[in-house]
């Protein structure tokens, strides 16, 4: 099936399962047993429908960048001006040179010595190699799939030490005057806010067959496991990361997001609670806010109407739109909290003004006696980090009432 028939399909069965709900509920507004279970198959194949639809659109995307071209059209006559412009230009991590000679130490045991001369440029002080500026973008590209909090947030480069970012603490404002009268003074009040750099490594296992084995991608294959596995923690930290040894997550309880609502109930969510945190946040930051929430809490508002009927949330009918909630896009994490006593299951905000600064170039480092023994090469891959709110009340989350007796 196609993209479209599959949304087309997904929003019958929502429209489906809106009809049973409404029909089936009790006077007390609650669903029998049985039914219960009906409408819990009905909206896992929802559920269902909307994986393979993303599925379906990566792959699309995939595709796409794949059928680019990957060479320059020439232009000019050869060896001509024209001819020269472009990639021969580039000189360090991003000339063809360090790409062919950092490939080739990450396929060699024992690299010539020009190919290692070639690399100096791009050693780190850990004895691994910088990765060329082009597999870079790659794998900051392959980060952004896995990692959904880099969809959302600002990323900047940094280089060395913390990078001191000046916030506004509070505004100033204006006022009424009397004729003649003197202007009152009300100026801006500026913070800081620091973002230094934490190390995220992973190591990556390859058998010395698949090293040898001309077919064998060893740039895909590493790019997908450095994106799955760094990607995984990075977004975790972005979430709920506690600042030490790694970044300040957007739910943390002091640098993090502003709490809009408190919910009356440990267990639930009512829709004039998702009303309340909506208008919580200031009309300037909801222009490109975004709802985050972990798929068993999206199960629980799904049930959830306005005071006209309208369920609020509402299915994406259109191929590369999201679903929405109150009309803004929904994205979800398996690292947001379920709904339970004291968490903070739901987000909305602007999450640009989360800011993600990525240190210097991501390092790997090729290791040949290790798992000698077992056959196998491994890599160390790691890259340096931080990220931080830069202004909290753009985030508003929902927290959900206290356990009794705490």
């Amino acid at each position: 099936m196609t993209i479209l028939e599959l949304r087309e399909k997904r929003a019958k069965a929502w429209e489906a399962a809106k009809a049973f709900l409404d029909s089936h509920r009790k006077e007390n507004g609650i669903l029998s047993t049985e039914d219960d279970a009906a409408y819990t198959r009905m909206e896992q194949e929802i559920t269902d429908l909307g994986k393979e639809i993303a599925r379906l659109e990566r792959q699309e995307a995939l595709d796409a960048e794949l059928n680019r071209p990957v060479n320059k059209p020439l232009t000019g006559k050869p060896g001509g001006k024209a001819d020269t412009d472009g990639a021969e230009d580039k000189t360090g991590r991003g000339s063809e040179e360090y790409r062919k000679n950092f490939w080739n130490a990450m396929r060699s045991k024992a690299p010539m010595p020009d190919v290692t001369n070639a690399l100096q440029i791009g050693t780190d002080s850990e004895g691994g190699y910088l990765v060329p500026d082009e597999y870079e973008r790659t794998l900051v590209e392959a980060l952004e799939e896995e990692n959904v909090f880099r969809q959302m947030a600002k990323v900047i480069q940094t280089s060395s030490g913390d990078r001191k970012i000046p916030v506004v603490a509070s505004k100033g404002t204006a006022s009424w005057i009397d004729e003649e009268g003197a202007f009152p003074e009300s100026d801006d009040a500026f913070g800081q806010v620091s973002i230094g750099a934490y190390k995220l490594g992973t190591m990556i296992k390859v058998s010395e067959e698949l090293m040898n084995d001309s077919v064998f991608d060893l740039q895909s294959y590493i790019s997908r496991e450095f994106a799955r596995r760094i990607g995984a923690k990075e977004e975790e930290a972005f979430f709920t990361g506690d600042g030490k040894g790694k970044p300040l997550g957007v739910l943390a309880a002091a640098g993090g997001a502003e709490t809009g609502v408190t919910a009356a109930s440990s267990t639930a969510v009512t829709a004039d609670e998702l009303m309340d945190l909506y208008y919580s946040l200031k009309s300037p930051y909801r222009k490109k806010s975004v709802w985050v929430l972990n798929d068993s809490t999206i199960k629980a508002i799904r049930k959830l109407k306005d005071n006209n009927g309208q369920y609020l949330w509402q299915p994406s009918l259109v191929a590369g739109t999201p679903d929405t909630i109150l009309g803004r896009p929904v994205k979800t994490s398996a690292y947001m909290p379920t709904i339970a006593a004291g968490a903070k299951p739901i987000a909305f905000g602007d999450f640009s003004y989360y800011w993600i600064a990525d240190r210097q170039g991501r390092s790997f480092k090729r290791l040949n006696e290790l798992f000698a023994a077992t056959g196998q090469v491994g890599f160390l891959a790691s890259q340096r980090v931080d990220g931080k709110m830069i202004l909290a009340e753009a985030v508003k989350v929902l927290v959900q009432k206290a356990a009794s007796g705490t």
